[in-house]
C-alpha cells in the first residue's frame, strides 16, 4: 500500500501512508487508538476507498472496489466482532455464499468432507456440522479463520485476534498461523498487546496519528522502543509495591450468590469471595462467563436469587444502587458509551450525575450550577482530562478523555468499595498507564478495589490477588506471588485446579 490517504469531516484518518508486507510473513500492524489502523486495512478489504494512493498485490496495482473483490484477489479478513449465524452449523458458515451444489441442490456430504478436510490439515479442530452457537470462542474464532482457508485466502488479516481467548487458545492460534505461513500465506496481525507482537510477529508497522512512523524487524528490537514509537515518547515505568491489606474483615463480602441473566437461565451460581482494604483482586475469565451479571448484582441493578453482598460487614443484598453509593461503592462500567456516560450531555453534567441530589451541588432540591460548574473544572485539572471547559459535550471527546470523565467522576471522592470492569477497554498505551497508576493510588490509600478485566496482562500487571470464573462459579483462587498466564487460563478453560 503506497501513499494512502483516507479522510472523513473533520478528521484524516490515514495521511499518506505506505505499508509494505512481504510473502510468507506475520506483519504487526500497531499503533494507539485513532492511529489509523482499521481504516488502512479497512480500504485493503475494500470496505473503504482511499482518497488517494495505490494498492501492488504481487508488484501489480490492484482496484479493490468492495470485499468480494478482495476475496477474488485472495485478501479476506478475521474481524474483531465474528461474523458468523448463530443457528448454522459449522459447515454452513465456512462455505456460506460458496456452497458445493449438486444441480440446484446444496452438496451437504461434499460440504462437510472439505470442511472436515482442510480442519484436520491445519489444526483447526472442529466438529463441521456443530452449531456454531453450542461453540466456545477459541472454537468460534476457528470457524472463522475456516472460512477463510475455505475461499482460498493467501493475504489475512486478523484484528485482535486474542481479545477474547484464554492464554492456551492463544498459543493455539499461534500455532495455526504458523502451520499456515510455512504453507506460503501471509498475515497482517493487528494487536495492541506487544507481547504477543514479540512472539508472532517477524517485522511491525507503527502508525501514530494516522502517519506512518515506521517499520521495525521485531528481532532486532525491544516492547520499549515499539511503545516509544506508539505514543511518540517513553512511558514512565509503573510502580507497583505489594499490597499491604489494612484489615482482617473484609469491605466487599459476596457469599453464595446465585442469579439469572436476561432470559431467565442460570448466570451465577454459588459465587463467594471478599476484597479487603488496600488490596486490588483481579477477576479472571473470558468473557461471557457472568462477569457482567456479577457487576449487575454488586451494583443493585439485577436482583439475585439466593446469597449475600455486604459492605463494610453491612448487608446491601436488597439495597438500592443509590444507597450502595451512600455506603462507598463506585463503578468503573466496562462499556462506557452505553453504561458510563451520556453522549449528548456535558462534562460537568457526566461529573455530577452520582451526587447532583446533594450538597453543595443542590439544596433544598434546586442544584447549584456554580458548584456543579467548580466540582467539574477541580476533576478535569486533577484527573488531567484534556477538554477546552466543563460545558463541552461528552461525545466530542476521545475515549481515553471519555474515560477519565468516568475515572473522576467515580474516584473524585474517595470510595470503600471500587468495582473497576475492563477499565481500560479502548484506551491507547498513555491512558492505560494512568488508569493503573490510578488504581494503584487508590489500593495504598485503602480502597477494595475489584478489576475485571478480559486482558491476563492487565490483571497480572496490578492485581494482588486473583479469583477466576468459569460459568457464573469461581473456580480458583490464588495469590499474586503464585500467578501465572498458564495457571490462570487453564482455570479460565473450565478446569477445576491449576497445575503447581
Amino acid at each position: 500500500m503506497q501513499g494512502i490517504t483516507k479522510s472523513f469531516p473533520g478528521v484524516v484518518a490515514n495521511h499518506n501512508v505506505t505499508l509494505d508486507v512481504e510473502q510468507g510473513e506475520i506483519h504487526a500492524l500497531v499503533g494507539e487508538n485513532g492511529a489509523g489502523k482499521s481504516t488502512l486495512m479497512k480500504i485493503l478489504y475494500g470496505m473503504e476507498k482511499p482518497d488517494s494512493g495505490q494498492i501492488f498485490l504481487n508488484e501489480q496495482a490492484v482496484s479493490i472496489p468492495n470485499p468480494q473483490a478482495a476475496i477474488k484477489l485472495g485478501i479476506d479478513m478475521v474481524h474483531q466482532h465474528f461474523q458468523l449465524v448463530p443457528s448454522l452449523t459449522v459447515a454452513e458458515n465456512v462455505t456460506l455464499g460458496y456452497e458445493p451444489r449438486r444441480g440446484m441442490f446444496v452438496d451437504r456430504g461434499t460440504m462437510d468432507k472439505r470442511v472436515r478436510a482442510l480442519s484436520e490439515r491445519f489444526g483447526l479442530a472442529v466438529d463441521p456440522q456443530s452449531t456454531v452457537r453450542d461453540l466456545s470462542v477459541g472454537e468460534q474464532q476457528r470457524v472463522e479463520i475456516l472460512k477463510l482457508l475455505y475461499r482460498d485466502a493467501r493475504l489475512l488479516i486478523l484484528d485482535e485476534p486474542s481479545a477474547v481467548l484464554t492464554p492456551q487458545e492463544v498459543d493455539d492460534l499461534f500455532k495455526v498461523l504458523r502451520r499456515l505461513v510455512d504453507e506460503g500465506r501471509t498475515a497482517i496481525f493487528i494487536t495492541h498487546k506487544l507481547r504477543e507482537v514479540m512472539t508472532i510477529c517477524q517485522r511491525a508497522t507503527v502508525l501514530r496519528h494516522g502517519e506512518l512512523v515506521g517499520t521495525v524487524t521485531v528481532a532486532d528490537t525491544t516492547p520499549e522502543i515499539i511503545a516509544q514509537m506508539m505514543v511518540g515518547r517513553d512511558l514512565d515505568t509503573l510502580q507497583r509495591t505489594p499490597a499491604k491489606p489494612q484489615s482482617s474483615a473484609p469491605l466487599l463480602a459476596v457469599r453464595d450468590v446465585h442469579a439469572t441473566d436476561d432470559r431467565g437461565l442460570p448466570a451465577l451460581n454459588g459465587v463467594s469471595f471478599a476484597v479487603h482494604a488496600g488490596e486490588i483482586v483481579g477477576l479472571a475469565g473470558v468473557e461471557g462467563n457472568g462477569q457482567s451479571e456479577l457487576i449487575e448484582v454488586l451494583v443493585g441493578l439485577r436482583s439475585l436469587k439466593q446469597g449475600s453482598v455486604s459492605i463494610e460487614a453491612r448487608d446491601v443484598s436488597r439495597a438500592s444502587n443509590r444507597r450502595r453509593r451512600e455506603l462507598g461503592m463506585a463503578l468503573i462500567p466496562e462499556d462506557r458509551s452505553h453504561q458510563g456516560l451520556s453522549g449528548e450531555s456535558t462534562l460537568t453534567e457526566n461529573i455530577v450525575s452520582t451526587r447532583y441530589h446533594r450538597a453543595p451541588m443542590s439544596r433544598g432540591g434546586v442544584l447549584s450550577p456554580g458548584a456543579m460548574k467548580r466540582f467539574a473544572q477541580d476533576a478535569i485539572e486533577q484527573f488531567d482530562i484534556r477538554v477546552r471547559g466543563p460545558n463541552v459535550t461528552v461525545k466530542t471527546l476521545s475515549g481515553g478523555n471519555a474515560q477519565k470523565v468516568v475515572i473522576a467522576r467515580e474516584l473524585a471522592q474517595q470510595p470503600t468499595v471500587l468495582l473497576a470492569a475492563q477499565p481500560t477497554r479502548g484506551l491507547d498505551l498513555g491512558a492505560m498507564r494512568y488508569v493503573h497508576s490510578e488504581l494503584l493510588r487508590l489500593r495504598d490509600a485503602g480502597t477494595a478495589i475489584l478489576l475485571i478485566s478480559a486482558d491476563l496482562d492487565e490483571l497480572l500487571a496490578i492485581s494482588d490477588r486473583f479469583v477466576v470464573m468459569f460459568e457464573g462459579q469461581i473456580v480458583g483462587e490464588m495469590g499474586a506471588d503464585e500467578a501465572t498466564r498458564e495457571k490462570l487460563g487453564i482455570l479460565m478453560a473450565g478446569r477445576a485446579s491449576a497445575p503447581a
